[in-house]
């Protein structure tokens, strides 16, 4: 039922669908489900092409019988902060990490980012990471030398606990966003490359030049509207009074 637990029947239909080619909220309308919990279920279990529903129900399983353990030994994540209802807070966690993977990050870089975000200080040490994904060092740690490689975040040292934490800026998607202008700045360079290899007005060409003339507009837009909308990111929304 809508809200519950997806039954191993839910999820045969939602490989049928993948294997149909429907988007995930055609399939979603079909099971009465919301679209993000489609999204969800096939992001977490192989993503469209390797989604299998009888791998993804007995997965599904196993993570519901590691929390008991995970509880047992102390390993839970610690009471949500500041009032805030801990159901909901990882449900949206699920729903942010899924959102990254869609967009390309991997999934265990996606889980890191996703804590790093959502804390307040936007800032954790490994050991934190290890026990909010209860993963092992060595996940946290490769993780985060790819975020690090695509300058989504950065390692910093405690100055009181000489232990090394794990930063994410303010300012990471307007770097983002720059480094997205000067990649399209590259590919219509390398088109326009093309275009005097295969001759100036030829059909080939044309189609290079296009997509040059195209990617130079968006490349601008995109970093012309970052620079602009900079200040965003440093300025604190007015407060809540019923929040405090």
């Amino acid at each position: 039922m809508p809200g519950g637990r997806l039954t191993q029947q839910e999820r045969q239909q939602i490989a049928l669908g993948l294997a149909d080619g429907l988007a995930y909220a055609v399939i979603a309308r079909r099971l009465d489900r919301p679209t993000s919990t489609i999204t969800r279920e096939v992001m977490r279990n192989g993503g469209p092409t390797g989604y299998r529903a009888d791998l993804a129900h007995r997965a599904t399983e196993r993570r519901a019988h590691r929390r008991p353990q995970a509880a047992a030994r102390g390993t839970t994540t610690a009471p949500a902060a500041r009032g805030r209802d801990e159901a909901a807070v990882r449900e949206y966690e699920e729903t942010f990490t899924t959102l990254l993977m869609q967009s390309g990050v991997p999934k265990m870089m996606a889980r890191v980012l996703t804590c790093l975000y959502t804390s307040d200080t936007g800032s954790l040490t490994a050991s934190e990471l290890v026990q909010r994904l209860d993963v092992s060092p060595a996940s946290v740690s490769k993780a985060m030398a790819y975020l690090e490689v695509q300058g989504l975040a950065r390692r910093e040292r405690d100055d009181v606990s000489r232990r090394e934490r794990y930063v994410v800026d303010d300012d990471v998607w307007y770097q983002s966003m720059i480094a997205a202008a000067r990649s399209n700045q590259l590919l219509a360079q390398t088109a326009r490359q093309g275009v005097a290899v295969l001759g100036p007005g030829t059909p080939a060409a044309n189609r290079l030049e296009g997509i040059a003339r195209f990617v130079d507009f968006v490349g601008e837009s995109i970093a012309r509207a970052a620079e602009q909308a900079r200040d965003i990111l440093y300025t604190n929304p007015t407060p809540d009074p019923g929040r405090e």
